[in-house]
């Protein structure tokens, strides 16, 4: 498996729609590997195929280590669409693609979820809680949505140059990133000193 870079708030692809997969190839396979390999690394629970500069409805979603995640188990999610939304509650959040910034977004509290595992096989999932959030912000990404679209315009205002800086790599993180504007090729990595 292979540790892939995640591309950094600034870069177009992040605001683009995913396509649909019609069928699932070995690079397929392999790229799922590599994401959960990615997000694990880079400590984090959810990660779309955009992310790491694919445009396929392809997203990963890991919560089984946290108290709020008992019970489950790590999903390969391809073509997600939501059916079925209830309640409403706010958290923070964060992502990947935005280090250093955190803000409470509202989302629904529960889901029903129509999907594609790796084998294509359709499945369907009801999630709630925090597994709900994580699918929900990832399935956003792969809709070309940040969760800082969320935010009112007041806030986003207040964030304009943290973003800026992100946007030109001036951020510390424990993984290779894509900064925009750069080629792929050019990646940054940074650590972070304790």
């Amino acid at each position: 498996m292979l540790t892939l870079p995640i591309y950094l708030y600034g870069n177009d692809i992040l605001k683009k729609k995913a396509k649909k997969v019609t069928e699932v190839t070995d690079a397929d396979i392999k790229l799922v590997k590599d994401m959960f390999e990615t997000m694990h690394e880079s400590n984090g629970i959810g990660l779309a195929a955009n992310q790491v500069g694919e445009l396929k409805q392809i997203l990963v979603v890991d919560i089984s280590d946290m108290e709020a995640g008992e019970g489950t188990k790590p999903m390969a999610v391809i073509n997600p669409e939501i059916v079925d939304e209830e309640g409403e509650w706010e958290m923070e959040e964060g992502c990947l693609s935005i280090p250093e910034v955190r803000e409470k977004v509202w989302r629904a509290e529960k889901i029903r979820l129509k999907y594609n595992d790796i084998n294509m096989n359709d499945c369907e999932v009801e999630a709630d809680g925090l597994l709900a959030r994580v699918l929900l912000h990832e399935i956003d990404h792969l809709n070309g949505v940040l969760f800082l679209d969320h935010l009112t315009s007041t806030k986003r205002t207040l964030l304009r140059s943290r973003l800026k800086k992100i946007s030109k790599g001036d951020v510390e993180t424990q993984y290779e990133v894509v900064i925009a504007g750069e080629p792929k090729s050019k990646t940054k990595s940074k650590k972070i000193v304790l």
